[in-house]
């Protein structure tokens, strides 16, 4: 008489030998290793020799990423608020509106890879941050460390304040940034009165706007808002786009940035932030291009305070300009 087991059970202790077999791999892999002279700074520390990555298949990275970036892209085509320029007077604005407001959608765009603009250095490739006060305030609530230094303080590098605010930014849920993308033009309506307001911009990748030159029909994308921010800086081949392009059309005067004066600067550039046009709030050294303020160089507290005016500038318009939206088309 025979001892074996019949087929369908064997089969059953096959396949459970085999998942056994594939728990034991797992546990023997990614094995922390509590030897390691790292091993109380991070828990990302394993037996290196039996160290594997989780399986998956290329096209599983390319859905991850596409199919979230286009669910962005239908979500921001209708947005309450639009930011163009990710420097430090663009973010200041993100993180304040974010916080302020957290039922508005907004959206950043970029034109650079990097955010940040010319905020990852001090002057002339120096480290350092100086920001006059009382611009102490919004480094205390990003929770930014700094040497007080009577009138100003000194952050130990750019970087940390750029970095810390675009970070807390981005944790904003009803924040996206799109980083490597032009704003090409602007959206206009006209009012019942007669008037032209901007409702919205008009984008595209930054190197297709780059090859627009030798390349053809590469047509745009468009975001709708109630309200622009426009904090793309002084002029440059990006900066002072909306100024610039307005001015171009002949519906607002552009003026040139004055010298450097950082007194003059600093309180001329924050006290005047604010809608330069139906649509359209104005911040950081943009700003400049319109009112022809001073230079203020390489000191950072009215870029950031500018960006926080921008934030209550915007906001006070918002319900017109949403309204005005709801009655347009």
């Amino acid at each position: 008489m025979s001892n074996m087991a019949p087929a369908s059970v064997q089969t059953s202790v096959v396949t459970t030998q085999r998942n056994e077999d594939k728990i034991l791999n797992l546990k023997s892999s990614n094995v922390f290793n509590a030897e390691s002279p790292i091993s109380k700074a991070v828990s990302s520390v394993y037996d290196w020799e039996t160290f594997k990555f989780a399986p998956i298949r290329e096209s599983t990275v390319s859905r991850a990423m596409t199919s979230r970036y286009f669910a962005d892209l239908d979500k921001y085509a209708e947005s309450d608020i639009v930011i163009v320029g990710a420097g430090s007077a663009g973010l200041s604005a993100a993180y304040t509106i974010a916080k302020a407001r957290p039922d508005l959608k907004i959206a950043i765009i970029e034109a650079n890879v990097a955010v940040g603009g010319g905020c990852f250095l001090g002057g002339q490739l120096f480290s350092a941050m100086v920001l006059r006060k009382p611009a102490d305030s919004f480094l205390r609530d990003l929770e930014i460390e700094y040497e007080d230094e009577g009138d100003y303080v000194v952050v130990k590098h750019a970087a940390l304040f750029i970095t810390t605010l675009c970070s807390k930014v981005l944790a904003l849920p009803n924040v996206k940034l799109f980083n490597a993308t032009c704003v090409e033009d602007l959206i206009t309506r006209t009012t019942e009165d007669g008037q032209t307001r901007i409702a919205g911009v008009v984008t595209n990748w930054t190197l297709v706007t780059m090859h627009h030159h030798d390349q053809s029909c590469m047509d745009p994308n468009t975001i709708n808002a109630k309200v622009i921010i426009s904090c793309t800086g002084h002029d440059g081949p990006m900066g002072a786009f909306c100024v610039k392009r307005l001015a171009g059309l002949g519906l607002i005067k552009r003026n040139q940035m004055g010298c450097l004066d950082m007194n003059r600067a600093e309180d001329g550039i924050v006290k005047n932030t604010r809608e330069v046009f139906p649509g359209l709030v104005c911040a950081g050294m943009e700003l400049s291009e319109c009112d022809s303020h001073n230079r203020m160089g390489p000191t950072f507290g009215a870029m950031a305070l500018s960006g926080v005016k921008a934030a209550e500038e915007a906001l006070n318009v918002y319900e017109l300009r949403k309204k005005q939206d709801e009655q347009s088309y």
